[in-house]
This record gives C-alpha cells, structure tokens and sequence, in this order.
C-alpha cells in the first residue's frame, strides 16, 4: 500500500508519504446483496490499518494497492483538521460518490442508487437498484469514484493559487464533525447530489452565520437521503434512498425523495438555498453564455454580455426556475444564460450560473456544469477564463465585511 496526498505540487499533482511493507491477504467472500433493500457491504476482516500521522497535513488522499502481480487499484479518504479554521473548507461529496458505486462490476452482483444486474446478466433499471448503498465496499473504476476528478481539479487549483483550505466529507458534514459556520467560505467542489437533512441543516445555518458557498458543480442536493448506521452499528457506512419507492421508514425529516417534492409548493426545494436547480442532462456540451458581464465576477476576464466559453456546459445542467422559491432576502444575479437540448427529450432547456448576495453580503454561488471545476486543472478542459472568474469570487469572499 501507498499513499499520496493529492495537492499541486509543481505540477506533479499529488505527493508520496509512505509505503507499507507487504501484507499478506487471502481472497474475501464476495457478498451478497439484501432480498429487501439490495444493500451489499463487505463483512472482511481487517488486513492493514493506516494511523494518520499528526503531522499530515488536511487534505484529499489515495491509497494505492498493487498486488504481486501488477494489478493496482485506489481508495480515496479525507484527512480533516478541525482545529484549524482555514479560510476555505473544501467538502467532497462522498454520498454521492456512493449513490453511483455499483461495485462489484461483475454482470450479477453489482447494484447502486440507479441500476443493477437482472438475471440474465444485462443492466436494469430501478427494477433490479438497490435502496441502500454501503461504504464498506470497493469503488468500481479500480476504486476512483465517478467525477473524483472534479475534486481533485479543484483542489489542485486552489492550493497552486495559495488559498488557505482545509478538506472534510459530505458524512463529515452529515455527523456534525466540522463545523461550516466556523470558515469563512465552504466550497462543495464536485457533483454532490445526495444530501442528508442534517447537511442541509448545516449549510443553511452556515449561511445564516455569514458562511459564504461556492458549489462549482450542478446537480446539487437533488435527493434527500439518510445516512445510516452499518449492522454492526458502526456510523456513517449506509446511503438510504428509495426515490420513487415507498420509504418504509421515513421518519421526521421525510420520505427519500427529491428535495424539490418532500414539501408543497417546493418549500424545500434546492432552489431556495441554491437560487438555481438541475434542469436537464446534455447529450454534448454546449457554451456558456456571458450575462451580467459587468458584474465583479467576470472582470479581468474581457467577456462581454453574449460571449461564449465554448463547450463549458456538459453533462447535467442548473437553471433559475421562476415556480419555485428563491432564496429570500438575497439579490439574485444570474451569470449565465446558455440554452441547450436535454437529451431525455424534455426540450430546449436553459443552463444558468446563479450568485445570490443576501442583506449581510453573504454570497452563495452556484456554476451549474459539470465541467465548471475541470476547467480549473484537469488538463483537457483547462480554462484561463474560469479560472480567473473563480479567483475572483473566491477573493471576493475572502474580502473582510464590515
């Protein structure tokens, strides 16, 4: 085992601490999936245990596994400091991460939150998906969750541009480990789908505290969830949601449905935390098109109202939905204005990048693409345009308030 802290470093991307001495481990019993729910979690014992030195440093790692015979694969965690109170809490959305892990991959076992195997070995549909997910298991992708990469570009980004940041997880999030009121701004780097009311909870009361948000994906708090204990009683290791199913125990905060229908009116909709809501997938990307060019978030950039970023837009997409509520007692400005095809076919749909600024000057900022935090590092999608439009609203939330 090795393990690598994910940052900037020169470039190289990621920076090597240790590596274990061999370990000897015997093929585990594969397992198998609950009639009920098609929860699947590994009961293995354990064969290393990694202690985090003190002096590690906050921030996004990999264990890296490679066997005898060459065969590698990953697993991600988090390092937190909750000592600390960085300008910037950066927190990566492990609920979702799992909601999208149908490991194992093997055409009979696998099940996530979308899909699973039927009997005769192909893919289904919400027929053969499970209603909960465990985190005592392996990531498919030889154990890179999907969209890590948003993540990772983002972190590399802001640790090369010198912002002060710490990391946590959405379960950290979810259990009350960090406290997000405590940091200045709390920046929700990837596709963070899945939330817990007690997320929720969190990043409203951050918000009501003076914590700006800057979430740079889209498709953010879609489903309400639970997160759940393990069998063993172990916190934090299950993902429960039944969407369009019947919750057999809904409990206080609600059925595990959309946010946007677990009250009427769509009083809990994300819309009126976020400003802006999912609204479509694409089948390619489309640009992004400039509004409020004037606005302190494109200057410096030289875009003007109109002007496009091409292929910005790209796999699910946010728009201001005028039927649904809106974050009270903020300002709301709409960045961007990009029409595109859903390819459900729902029709000709409107991406939006939102910022809301309420009476305190507490801004929350949502870009609505995928392709948002990519354009910050990963190279294939790097964008000079995005990154500056980013260093500008970060440093603006930075600012002192008086």
């Amino acid at each position: 085992m090795a393990i690598y802290r994910v940052g900037h470093y020169g470039g190289d991307g990621a920076r090597h601490l240790l590596t274990s001495d061999p370990v000897r481990v015997e093929p585990r019993k594969r397992p198998v999936p609950d009639p009920d729910t098609g929860l699947i979690a590994c009961d293995w014992p354990v064969a290393w245990t990694l202690n985090v030195p003190e002096a590690w440093v906050s921030g996004i790692y990999l264990a890296i596994f490679t066997s005898t015979d060459g065969f590698r694969s990953y697993t991600p965690f988090v390092v937190r400091d909750t000592e600390r109170r960085s300008d910037l809490l950066m927190v990566l959305p492990f609920t979702t991460y799992q909601a999208y892990n149908i490991w194992p991959f093997d055409g009979r076992t696998g099940k996530n939150l979308y899909k699973g195997y039927t009997p005769g070995g192909e893919i289904g549909g919400n027929e053969v998906r499970a209603f909960r997910v465990s985190f005592d298991r392996p990531y498919v992708n030889a154990g890179t969750p999907r969209w890590f990469e948003m993540d990772t570009a983002t972190a590399r980004w802001a640790e090369e541009a010198g912002y002060d940041i710490t990391y946590a997880s959405s379960v950290d999030l979810h259990e009350g480990r960090i406290d997000p009121a405590a940091y200045t701004a709390v920046v929700f780097s990837g596709h963070d789908e899945y939330w817990s009311k007690e997320m929720r909870d969190c990043a409203e009361d951050a918000v009501a505290a003076g914590t700006h948000l800057a979430f740079l994906a889209s498709n953010n708090i879609y489903f309400h969830i639970r997160v759940e204990p393990s069998a063993d009683g172990r916190e934090g290791r299950v993902v429960t949601c039944y969407k369009e199913a019947p919750d057999p125990e809904p409990g206080a905060a609600g059925p595990t449905i959309r946010w946007r229908k677990l009250a009427k009116k769509g009083r809990k909709a994300e819309q009126r935390l976020l400003g802006v809501q999912y609204n479509g997938i694409l089948a390619e990307p489309v640009p992004l098109v400039v509004r409020e060019s004037g606005h302190w978030f494109w200057k410096g950039t030289g875009l003007r109202d109109d002007d496009s970023i091409p292929d910005l837009v790209g796999v699910e997409a946010d728009g201001f939905d005028p039927s649904m509520p809106r974050p009270s007692d903020s300002k709301q400005t709409l960045l961007a204005a990009s029409p595109y095809t859903d390819s459900w076919g729902r029709g000709r749909r409107e991406h939006n990048a939102s910022l809301c600024e309420n009476s305190e000057g507490t801004l929350v900022f949502v870009a609505g693409t995928f392709y948002w935090p990519l354009a910050l590092n990963e190279p294939a999608h790097l964008n000079p345009l995005v990154q500056r439009a980013t260093r500008n609203l970060v440093e603006r939330m930075l600012e002192p308030r008086h």
